[in-house]
Formats: C-alpha cells, structure tokens, sequence
C-alpha cells in the first residue's frame, strides 16, 4: 500500500508529486490510474522544467518499492516512465533520461528475473526514441556489462533462463542502437566494450541450427523466430552491430570473434567459426571486406605453433572470407594473402618433415602417420584457398600471382626463389616444390591470355623449365600440367585426354585460330626450350603411365595453339629423336619406358599428320601403326599402358616397317611444299648452364653419347641416327 498523508499535508505538497501519487492505486492490481496519467502527462509536457523532478520523485518511489519487493507498484512505476518518456520530446528531457535511467538500472540489478525483463523492455523503448541533442555526458558502460552478463544467465530454470538471455541480447541490441544513432557512437566500439558484447552475442549464437548460412548469404530469420529463439535473435543483432561498423572500429568488432573461437576450442570442427565469418562477410559494408581479410591472416600467424587441425579450420575459414570477398573489394591484401599462405604451407611442410625425420621407429610409427594426414589437411586447404582465390583476380593481378609463386619455388643451384628453405632438407624440398607447383596449377587453371608470351614470359618459363624441377616424376607431371593451362587458349584439352590412335581427328571438333604474330615470335626464341623439356621428360626412368600422357597432350597443344609449318617441321624431328633414342637407348631404359617412348612417338605422329592434312603422310602413319597392330603390338598406346602387355627383349631385330622414316616422311611434305630440309639434321637438344648444376645425369653425357653412335647402329633408310652439332 502506498503511503497515505492526510488532506491538509497534500496540499502542501508539490503539484507534481501529487500528480505522480495519483497514479498510482490503493491496489496495484488495478494497474495505472489512466485518467491522472493523462493529467500527469499533460503537466509535463506543459512544464517541462518539472521533468527532471518528476523523474526524481518516480525513481525514489520505485527504489522503495523495489527493495520493498513491491512489484505492482513497480509495474506502475515503470509503466509511466515510459509513456512519459514518449510523450515528452524536448531538449529538457535529459535530465529525466537521467532518473530513467537509473531506475532502469535498479531493476536489472536486482535478483527477480520478471524486473530484469521489465527494466530491459524499459530500455528497449528508450533507445528506439531519437532524442533532439546528443547527450555528450551520458555513458552506457554499466549497461553494457548488465546486458553482457544476461546473455550469460545460468538459471536453473530453462525457460527463465531463456527469457532472461532474450533480454539480454534485445538489450544490447538497444545500446548499440542508441549509440550508435548518438553522435558518441565511438564509445560502443571501444574494446571494452566490444569485448563483452560479441562473445555474449557468440555464445548464444552457438545454440543455433547450422543449416543457415552454409550457401550464400545467411537467411533473415522471421520476427517470431527473433522474439522467441536467443541464437536467431543473438544472430540478428550480431549483423546489425557488424552492418554499422565503419573503417575506424571494424577490426574492434572482429577481433573478440577470434578470442572467443580460440578460448571455446571452435577451430576443429570449424562449422561455427565457418557460421560466423560468412555472417561477418555478408553483413559488413563490401568496401571492408579486406579488414576481415587481414586480421584472419594475422590470426593464422599467430597461432602458426598450434595443431595441423586448428590451422586448417582458420585457413578454411580464410577460404569462406576470400569465397564471399572475391565478389566485391579485396583491396591491398592480394599478396599479402598469398605469402601468408606460402609462408605456412612451407612451416607445414617443414613440421611434417621434422615428424618424419625426429623420433624412434616406434614413434614414428605411431605418432607421425597421423600428424602426417593433419599436415596434408593444412597443405591441402592452403592449396584450395590460393587455387580460389587466384581463380578469381582478374587477369593482370593472376599473372603477378604466377609469377610471385613461381619466385617461391626452390630450384637446386640457384638462389632466385625467395622462401627460406634451410630446414627443409632433400624431402622437405621436393615437398615444398610439390605444394607450390600444385598452388601454381589451382592459380593457372582457367587462365586465357591472349598472346602465349603473356602467359608464358621468359622470366616464368626458365625457371618453370629447370632442370632441378626434372628430378621426380610428380614434378614433371605438375609442369606439364601448369604447362597445359596456360598453353590451351580454346579448352582443346579435355579432348586430348589419354594417349591413343585417335581414327579420325576431325570427330574431336578442335578449335584453333590462325596463329599470330606474337606467337611465332614466341616460338622462335623459347621453342627449343620446349622442345628440349618434352625430350627429356620422356627419357626419364621414373616415368610412368601419367607421364607419357601428359607430354604427349604437350605435343598435340603446341600443334594446336603455336604450329606453323616451320613448327610442325621441328615437333616432327624431335618425335623422330626420340624414336631413335627409344631404339639406340643410350640411357638404359627399361624395355617398357622404350615402348613407352614409341607409342608415345606413334600416337602424336598420328595426331599431327591428320592435323596438317597431308595424304601421303597420313598415308606412311596409317601404314605403320597397321604393320604394328598385327606384328608388335606394343608399340601402341592403347597396348603398352595396358596391363600384363606382352614385352619384346629387344628392340634391334625388328623390321623398318614398324619404324616412321625420316626419308619417306621427307619424301611426302616435300610434295606438299613443305621446306623438309631440316627433317635431314637430327635433333639433339640444347645444353643449358643450368644442366651441370644439376643432380640429375648432365645431358652433357647424353649429347656425348649421341655423338659416339655410329651411324650403322641401324639401317640407314629406317631412322635418322646421323650426328650433327647441337642447334644454335
């Protein structure tokens, strides 16, 4: 019961007391006396100055009711306060806001969950009104850590618990958006602050079902979900706070995000973390996406000791951001995101190195096999990112980016690559290598550059083409196949697939333009290199079936996109070089790499002769391939890459039929108006500086042995086996 005072002492007192006490009933289940509301309503907004004293004079009776645990009359209390608050608009409203506030601030200290609530629904209204002047002195702090703390409540009832969580977060909700429509918005995106608000909002977010989100940008959940759900409604207010971050206080924001992820332990699994950053991308102004960027690399250094898992979850996350970033402004962070990404790639190689190599045979047995996979998860989520986001640059910023991990890839001999490679050792290299090559391969895929020079500059081909990249078979497939990408300007590949005797060439519809200016040019300063790199490659003792098919997709490319009759002269010469060398085999080879080499040799020849459309050439091709389908089988393709194909021992005894003849492929371009003068001088590739630095055998020792052949080692009509000076 309210306190009563008698007739005489009322009259005394202030008019506005009486006001404020005739609204209040005799029994508080009557609720607010509607009629002296109005009056007292009235009376304010007629005297504003008496605002302030009003306030006052309501906030001391709700104090008493509230320690008094007189809840109806603090219903009553608060219930006026609000239709006061919205009723008056005026600059002298401050000081009432004042009074307000503090007994918003009495409700949500105390114990009862049903005035929190009300002091929060209180408060809600509040920041929902656009006051006329700022109030520079007004600071929301203790809110923030009431709110904050709500968020987190622990009652041991769950719908209680629910509902003061809702509470909470509708309360922070309300202080951003009164600070922020403040012109004191800079206060809500201090640290302290932040540092409270986005974890509270994290935590409640983690309840959430992991359906949203996981394809485009997250879905808006529907009012009733809001009102209802603390993780939609912690979601909601998540995006809010982010769309209203400016370029000043974005990274204030972002940054409890990553604490919050490292302290839960939510990197692996990474759903949640995956959740949060698509939410962050999608709700951020785009011009800002590159912020986010730049604080999940420095995350991603920071944590560069933790486990293989946890890294890949951050580098995976890193992928979500670029995924969504790559749409809009990356900004100034292209490079610094791939040589973040290069510099782990090469620690996680270095760590699965260490693991490999430290230990006891027991340890590593049981230890290293699993930290092995965990390092290939972070090896393979660092390639996927660069691959994407490389994909996605424009052209001029992709070839930048070739070149900058080509600079990266450690060649043996030389000291242009730029990453530190010292505690790597022989296997950490060749692992390193292969991880960059990979990453160049994801970058190139795609790739149409309209001169091949573009593509394939000097300063990119030489150290693509080294010889130390030579040295394993993984590399050299990767080459090629960095190679193909940039090479196939109109998708011809996927054609080409597989080595065989194509029938007829034509059924394979390959697109190709006349060839241009540039390109000859192009062919004429780096085809011996080219050609000397297929040469090789085939002649390689670790080769396997992969290989032959790569370089003989190689062969056909350089047909298709670079050949002009001088061209084809030379890819025709060095088929018939490497024919011989399959023949002679001066480096030993297995008898299956020779017949490799040959049915490499036949299925090109059958493509190229088709390809330039000569009769009398297509016509000797037809010929051989027919003699060897009946009597050696294994020089075929489709024969040699089958398994448990039958072997000759040797390869010296067999008739000329089942060899192409330089004479009678001379004989028929020249009656076409072929120039076939040069189909007389062997190829012999050339000899770099680069060959004697080298661990693999010099090609120095393969020219010398060329050299020492006599020319009767086979029939003079069957294969061109005379020796002549390396070309210039």
């Amino acid at each position: 019961m309210p306190t009563r005072v008698c007739c005489c002492c009322s009259a005394l007192r202030p008019r506005y007391k009486r006001l404020v006490d005739n609204i209040f009933p005799e029994d508080p289940k009557d609720g607010l006396v509607k009629a002296d509301m109005e009056k007292l309503t009235f009376y304010a907004v007629s005297a504003p100055e008496k605002l302030d004293r009003i306030g006052s004079y309501l906030a001391e009776r709700l104090s008493r009711d509230v320690v008094r645990h007189r809840s109806g009359y603090v219903l009553i209390a608060m219930e006026a306060l609000d239709q006061l608050l919205m009723a008056c608009h005026s600059q002298s409203i401050k000081p009432f806001v004042e009074s307000f506030l503090h007994m918003v601030a009495k409700l949500l200290e105390s114990g009862e969950p049903k005035l929190q609530v009300l002091g929060t629904n209180s408060f809600v209204k509040f920041a929902n009104i656009e006051e006329d002047t700022p109030s520079y002195h007004r600071r929301y702090d203790f809110f923030v850590s009431r709110f904050s703390a709500m968020c987190h409540s622990c009652h041991s009832n769950p719908e209680i618990r629910t509902e003061i969580r809702i509470a909470g977060i509708r309360g922070i909700q309300g202080v951003v958006r009164k600070t922020v429509n403040d012109e004191l918005r800079a206060t809500i995106w201090e640290p302290q602050h932040m540092d409270k608000i986005v974890p509270s909002l994290l935590f409640n977010m983690q309840k959430i079902e992991e359906a949203d989100s996981r394809i485009g940008p997250p879905s808006s959940p529907s009012a009733a979900d809001k009102e209802e759900n603390p993780a939609v409604l912690a979601e909601n207010c998540f995006r809010e706070l982010l769309g209203r971050a400016t370029f000043g206080n974005m990274n204030n924001a972002v940054r409890p995000v990553f604490a919050h992820l490292d302290h839960h332990k939510l990197w692996d699994p990474n759903e949640f973390a995956v959740h949060c950053f698509k939410i962050i991308m999608y709700s951020i102004q785009a011009q800002y996406s590159h912020h986010v960027i730049q604080e999940i690399l420095g995350h991603l250094d920071a944590r560069k000791k933790d486990s293989p898992r946890v890294r890949a979850g951050i580098i995976q996350v890193l992928l979500e951001a670029v995924a969504i970033a790559a749409k809009g402004s990356i900004g100034p962070t292209v490079l610094e995101v791939f040589n973040t990404l290069l510099k782990h790639l090469r620690l996680s190689v270095e760590f699965e190195a260490n693991d490999l190599q430290g230990g006891s045979v027991v340890s590593a047995n049981l230890n290293a096999s699993s930290k092995d996979n965990d390092e290939k998860i972070v090896q393979n989520a660092i390639i996927q990112t660069i691959g994407f986001f490389g994909s996605n640059l424009p052209d001029y910023q992709r070839s930048e980016i070739m070149m900058f991990i080509m600079g990266k890839v450690p060649v043996f001999g030389t000291s242009t690559h730029t990453l530190d490679i010292s505690q790597l050792g022989d296997l950490g290299t060749r692992r390193i290598q292969i991880m960059l090559l990979r990453s160049l391969l994801m970058v190139t895929s795609g790739y149409k550059a309209k001169t091949i020079v573009t593509a394939l500059p000097g300063s990119f081909l030489d150290p693509l083409l080294s010889p130390s990249l030579m040295e394993d078979y993984e590399l050299r497939q990767l080459v090629l196949e960095v190679m193909h990408n940039l090479m196939d300007r109109h998708d011809n590949r996927a054609k080409l697939r597989g080595i065989r005797i194509i029938p007829d060439v034509a059924d394979l519809k390959i697109k190709r333009e006349k060839i241009c200016r540039q390109d000859t040019s192009f062919m004429k300063k780096n085809g011996q290199q080219l050609y000397r790199h297929i040469y090789l490659g085939c002649k390689e003792e670790d080769n396997v079936q992969k290989n032959y098919e790569l370089l003989y997709t190689s062969l056909a490319l350089i047909t298709i996109e670079l050949a002009n009759e001088e061209v084809v002269i030379d890819l025709i010469r060095l088929a018939i070089a490497l024919q011989d060398s399959a023949i002679i085999n001066e480096d030993n080879l297995p008898m299956f790499h020779r017949c490799g080499i040959m049915a490499l040799v036949a299925a090109y020849l059958n493509f190229v002769s088709q390809m330039i459309a000569v009769p009398a050439f297509c016509q000797h091709v037809s010929k051989v391939i027919e003699i060897r389908t009946m009597e050696a089988p294994y020089f075929l393709p489709e024969h040699i890459f089958r398994d448990k194909c039958m072997l000759p021992k040797s390869l010296e005894k067999h008739d000329k039929n089942l060899y192409f003849l330089t004479n009678k492929i001379a004989e028929s371009l020249g009656g076409s108006g072929y120039s076939v003068e040069r189909l007389s001088v062997p190829y012999v590739p050339q000899v770099t500086d680069e060959d004697r630095l080298s661990r693999r055998k010099s090609i120095v020792d393969t020219v010398s042995i060329q050299v020492d052949i006599l020319p009767n080692s086979v029939p003079s009509d069957d294969v061109s086996t005379r020796v002549y000076p390396p070309e210039l």
